[in-house]
């Protein structure tokens, strides 16, 4: 096991999961575990126009060819963290990133990040986008330390009763 899961391992099971931890593809097979995920932490987004997230679905949570997704899971399944990105031609695009309320501040969205950025490389990806709300400053600092550089920000304007006048 690679020096970086055994650490987070011992961490994990500090924080109550059982066992070791494991770093993997979503496939068939993690599909329910990201679900689940999913529901425990949809509360948790910042819900702007620009980093609102949309439920998933049992079709949505499926990888393919243009949708990759990786998660963090315990010796149970439990899926502690997951990030989707969407694969254009070498560039990729970070659709969302969470981990569970329980296991957050320990850098796990930093190690999911990174390990899916390791496979996309290998797969031929050499651009990859992120992003992350001002007030979600633990994205933001992954993603800084992981090497993103920050080229561009959203604006969004919003229209009120008055202006559609």
């Amino acid at each position: 096991m690679p020096r970086a899961l055994t650490w987070m391992s011992w961490i994990v099971r500090w924080r109550g999961a059982p066992g070791t931890v494991s770093s993997a593809m979503i496939t068939d097979f993690g599909v329910a575990a990201v679900l689940e995920l999913d529901v425990a932490t949809l509360g948790d987004y910042p819900g702007g126009i620009a980093t609102s997230h949309t439920p998933l679905t049992g079709s949505t949570a499926q990888v393919s060819s243009v949708r990759r997704g990786l998660g963090i899971f315990d010796d149970k399944g439990r899926a502690l963290g997951v990030t989707y990105v969407d694969i254009d031609g070498s560039s990729a695009g970070t659709d969302f990133t969470v981990v569970l309320p329980q296991f957050r501040g320990l850098r796990l969205g930093s190690a999911v990040k990174a390990a899916c950025v390791l496979a996309l490389m290998k797969d031929g990806v050499r651009v990859f986008r992120t992003g992350g709300a001002e007030e979600n400053t633990a994205i933001l600092k992954a993603n800084q330390n992981l090497g993103y550089v920050v080229d561009g920000e959203w604006v969004t304007l919003r229209l009120t009763a008055e202006d559609r006048d």
